[in-house]
């Protein structure tokens, strides 16, 4: 983007107590809230194979410029994400790299283990943000507090310890954030949460704008089927840009972080040109007016959906 271009800052709701950014290009920066500096766009790894097409499609995206890398280690790439960043000769500073703890690694031992496996396959010897991936495990339902504080525990001790910068959580909602607080003596500087015009989770967003905590926003495409939303297609049409680029123009105008995945270079592409212009007060209320409760891929607390949900997801991923 032209330096002198115009830029348009966050339209923050008076509650929310992390500063904004201008939103002048991909490696603009929130402020956690110890001080952490991420990058506001990243590159979203789920679904990336690993393989040459997600080898090719993350080089693509580091030689456009991101350097805000969100991998898992439920994504099974970490390995790949390590080599692509090691090849592309960036120093590794200049990378912000997120993973997340899979789910049945949850516990204290367990958590230590993981974190030095994420670290091997993504060859580093920190983490810029950790996040526990999702708040409740298959098969420990009914202890799910109880995981998550001894999890957090280590999570702790590793971020004291000067491994992992920034330290957060990955679809909890807000009972769930709050049986955190009950066992935390540090707060989540990050939640990474399911969030798009169709599926807002106001009360999640509400919580952690009003706790500090930076909301990040995944699947902002809706997994493609916004696409296909006749209010969508026409506001793109009337701004001059596509539906994906709306997309991420929202969550960004809505002071999140954000990472839309693709395989194809064209659309990797376009999901960054979002910083030449800005969506007004009526775009938003439009946007927000779509609103559902149930149009999620996964919910954090219906285990019982997930494997129809996975099957679901990977059959409609038309991003790739």
């Amino acid at each position: 983007m032209d330096n002198n271009a115009s830029v348009h800052g966050v339209a923050s709701p008076q509650a929310r107590f992390l500063p904004a950014v201008c939103l002048a290009g991909k490696n603009d920066r929130y402020i956690l809230s110890n001080g952490v500096e991420i990058p506001c766009l990243g590159y979203g790894t789920y679904m990336v194979p690993n393989n040459k097409v997600g080898e090719d499609a993350l080089h693509g995206a580091i030689q456009m410029g991101f350097r805000h890398i969100d991998t898992a280690t439920s994504y099974h790439n970490e390995d790949m994400v390590g080599r692509v960043i090691a090849e592309s000769g960036i120093p590794r500073g200049e990378f912000f790299i997120t993973s997340k703890l899979n789910n049945p690694d949850q516990g204290y031992e367990s958590t230590l283990e993981a974190f030095e496996r994420s670290l091997a396959w993504l060859g580093t010897d920190y983490l810029d943000l950790y996040l526990i991936h999702w708040p409740r495990v298959a098969g420990t339902e009914d202890i799910w507090e109880e995981r998550v504080a001894e999890t957090w525990r280590a999570f702790e001790e590793l971020y004291r310890a000067g491994r992992i910068r920034a330290i957060g959580v990955s679809n909890f909602l807000v009972h769930h954030l709050e049986g955190l607080a009950r066992h935390a003596s540090i707060a989540p500087m990050v939640n990474q949460i399911e969030h798009n015009p169709t599926y807002q989770q106001r009360e999640t967003v509400a919580y952690c704008e009003e706790h500090g905590i930076q909301l990040e926003a995944w699947a902002p495409l809706g997994r493609g089927h916004l696409f296909d939303n006749p209010d969508v297609v026409a506001l793109a049409e009337r701004k001059g840009k596509d539906v994906g680029q709306i997309c991420v123009r929202y969550a960004l105008q809505k002071g999140f972080v954000t990472m839309p995945k693709s395989n194809r270079p064209e659309r990797i592409r376009s999901n960054s040109e979002v910083f030449d212009f800005a969506l007004d007060k009526d775009d938003m209320a439009l946007l927000d007016s779509l609103n559902t409760d149930d149009c999620y891929t996964f919910h954090p607390d219906r285990l019982d959906e997930w494997a129809e949900r996975v099957a679901r997801a990977h059959a409609e991923s038309g991003v790739a």
